[in-house]
């Protein structure tokens, strides 16, 4: 059975230097063609193509970067960058900063869109079920969400 894959097409919420991390991204990855596109000319040049492993591996690397470039561009069109409702101040929206306690323990998270989370760095996305949890909550609230440890209770200590 043939599936079809559908395209995303949804925003994505971004902060203005993640936008701006795209879109150098996306000047390297154009800048970089013309060697690619070069590569694969002189290795075509070596004849029979069917049994020639430098032009193959020349010409999946330059499929690679026409992908990722495609790619790179549908991201900045679909970008909607972060900028915090003021009606909101003091609630935990996507681009605050968040100050919890847990287990005795203070750790801050940043709450952005999916694209930019790295846990490891404080930057969670606000489909993870933390960041879920804890958007519109004020300073002051409790929340508790299932993980794979357990059951883990936050207090909000502060939100900037």
């Amino acid at each position: 059975m043939n599936k079809l894959k559908m395209r995303d097409e949804s925003p994505i919420s971004i902060t203005d230097e993640g936008l701006r991390r795209l879109k150098e991204k996306l000047k390297r990855l154009k800048g970089a063609l013309p060697e690619y596109i070069a590569e694969t000319q002189r290795t075509a040049a070596y004849g029979d193509r069917s049994e020639n492993d430098e032009y193959r591996d020349a010409k999946s690397t330059l499929r690679r970067a026409h992908r990722q470039i495609l790619s790179t561009q549908d991201q900045i069109k679909r970008a909607v960058v972060i900028n915090p409702n003021p009606k909101n101040v003091g609630k935990a929206q996507l681009g605050s900063i968040v100050a919890l306690e847990a287990s005795g323990g203070r750790r801050e998270f940043q709450i952005l869109g999916s694209h930019e989370a790295n846990p490891s760095k404080g930057r969670i996305s606000n489909q993870s079920p933390l960041g879920a949890a804890l958007m519109n909550h004020v300073k002051g609230d409790t929340i508790t969400i299932k993980t794979t440890r357990g059951v883990q209770t936050y207090r909000i200590l502060e939100i900037r």
